[in-house]
């Protein structure tokens, strides 16, 4: 998950991101409240999601981890471009991204639910499976 702010770009990987509807198409992604990209999303509505493909666990290492520095470096060795609706950093070589425009926000425990509408699909790479996760393990 991207999103520009200013000057910054930001990403996270996160662990829960689900449809919600397909009329009119919707989504949510699940990010920690108490993080900064939960206080930017709070300015920014317009956002990106990729879906990552198998062979990518090593970017969503790097979009994991603690301290990481900004999406721009994170993804400077990756082939990325700017979301036409978001403006945010998107991946290349994913399954598939989705540029996306928050209609609600919904705290959750510790966590805060983000449930958007899709702007536009701007890509889909049908010749890769997902990268998924269960139970702090990818499945293969």
């Amino acid at each position: 998950m991207t999103v520009r702010d200013g000057r910054d770009d930001l990403g996270t990987t996160v662990t829960s991101f689900m449809s919600v509807s397909l009329d009119p198409p919707m989504v949510l992604a699940s990010v920690t409240t108490s993080s900064y990209l939960t206080e930017v999303l709070g300015r920014q509505d317009r956002w990106a999601a990729t879906i990552l493909s198998s062979g990518q666990r090593a970017l969503a290492g790097r979009f994991a981890a603690e301290g990481r520095p900004g999406a721009r470096i994170l993804l400077a060795s990756e082939p990325h471009h700017r979301g036409e609706h978001s403006d945010a950093l998107i991946p290349e070589s994913g399954r598939s991204a989705l540029e996306c425009e928050t209609r609600r926000r919904v705290e959750a425990g510790d966590h805060t639910l983000f449930v958007a509408g899709i702007l536009s699909t701007d890509y889909v790479s049908r010749d890769q499976d997902s990268l998924i996760r269960v139970n702090r393990r990818y499945l293969t």
